[in-house]
């Protein structure tokens, strides 16, 4: 340890300073901060078991119905520091609600009836500071792993955040323009921003740039081609029927971030891998380089396009299992659960695959050009 903390400049050693006052005072505000939320928040004191009930339904499902009594102190609004008396119901399957332990934080809404106790209703869990905790255990982990790269990979994340929040909201208070444009612009900055601050401004970067753009915007066209030319047949927009919006273009939109990743992820291991061996052997042939960069994409295609699999199917797990164990007919539940996850995971797929001799192509252009400019 004492090795370690000597090898640290006195930069770096300010910097994981300043990290550090900055976890520590991240994690008190969230902890104190009741009084910037307008809905109360009640802190239960105390929890009683008053009922359990076993239920059956029509399939044969077993499951186990609770109440509990809740004591809680109000933290913030008018009413801070009264006690409130609160009722909650929930199941053991825990589908749609939670048990609640003493030392929990909620959000509640007051009734207005006069009585000798405050009383009122549970409407959510105050979530933010498990969420500041998993957040900085993200932040240390890169910083670790990634050191400079990793400090950059934060503020790209961060920016890009920012970013979709402000396209987002362009979009929803902006009449007449098209999600589409808005998601393709911001598509565009995200790349340009990621890519530069992490891996600098370059010929690598730049050819990765360019890759991503071009993949993901040709899987996104024929994606769209494909639709058109099906009707749309297959396509299940069940989960958006509360939208005020057209679900074809929402799901189109959400395509295009999705595969955004993943085709961005592809193209920077192409550009590396084929700068990597031009910087090892500049006298190497572009036969050479051809061959060596097809046989990397080869190897990342199928593990990146497993990834995105998993990554759309995985969410939809818990629909699956609840269908299932209602007794749902097996086609029904995988064309309403699955649709748009394995078109979504197709589109991104096409957008890997179709990377890979965009990224290598890309590269080996800039690659001539520097050795035009070295001669």
């Amino acid at each position: 340890m004492k090795d370690l903390f000597n090898s640290l400049s006195s930069r770096q050693i300010s910097f994981y300073t300043l990290l550090l006052f900055f976890f520590i005072v991240s994690v008190f505000f969230v902890h104190n901060n009741y009084s910037f939320y307008d809905r109360p928040i009640a802190k239960i004191t105390e929890t009683r078991l008053v009922e359990a009930t076993e239920t059956v339904d029509l399939h044969e499902n077993v499951d186990k119905l609770f109440t509990q009594d809740i004591e809680a102190v109000i933290k913030n609004g008018e009413h801070k520091g009264e006690g409130i008396s609160l009722t909650n119901e929930y199941s053991l399957s825990g589908a749609f609600d939670s048990q609640y332990e003493a030392g929990d934080e909620l959000f509640v809404s007051i009734d207005t009836e006069e009585s000798a106790t405050l009383t009122g209703t549970i409407k959510d869990v105050k979530r933010d500071k498990y969420v500041v905790i998993i957040a900085w255990v993200f932040i240390f982990t890169l910083l670790i792993v990634g050191k400079k790269q990793g400090l950059f990979s934060i503020i790209s994340l961060a920016v890009n955040a920012v970013l979709l929040s402000y396209a987002l909201d362009v979009y929803m208070h902006t009449s007449g323009i098209s999600l589409l444009v808005v998601c393709g612009i911001s598509a565009i900055l995200f790349t340009i921003i990621s890519l530069l601050l992490v891996n600098g401004f370059n010929g690598k970067t730049y050819a990765a740039i360019i890759s991503t753009i071009l993949g993901t915007f040709i899987s996104l066209l024929i994606a769209i081609i494909v639709m058109w030319l099906t009707a749309e047949e297959g396509l299940r927009y069940e989960e958006m029927q509360f939208l005020t919006r057209p679900p074809q273009t929402v799901f189109i939109a959400g395509v295009l971030i999705g595969s955004l990743g993943a085709v961005m992820d592809v193209a920077i291991t192409m550009s590396s891998s084929v700068y990597g061996l031009y910087e090892e052997n500049n006298h190497i042939s572009i036969r050479a380089l051809k061959k060596s960069g097809m046989d990397i994409g080869k190897d990342i295609m199928g593990t990146m396009t497993n990834i995105l699999f998993f990554a759309y199917v995985s969410g939809a797990i818990p629909m699956l299992i609840l269908f299932f164990k209602n007794s749902s007919p097996l086609s029904y539940t995988l064309s309403i659960n699955l649709s748009l996850e394995l078109a979504r995971a197709l589109a991104g797929g096409i957008g890997i695959v179709l990377t890979i001799p965009i990224g290598l192509y890309t590269s080996i252009l800039f690659i001539n050009r520097k050795k035009r400019i070295r001669s």
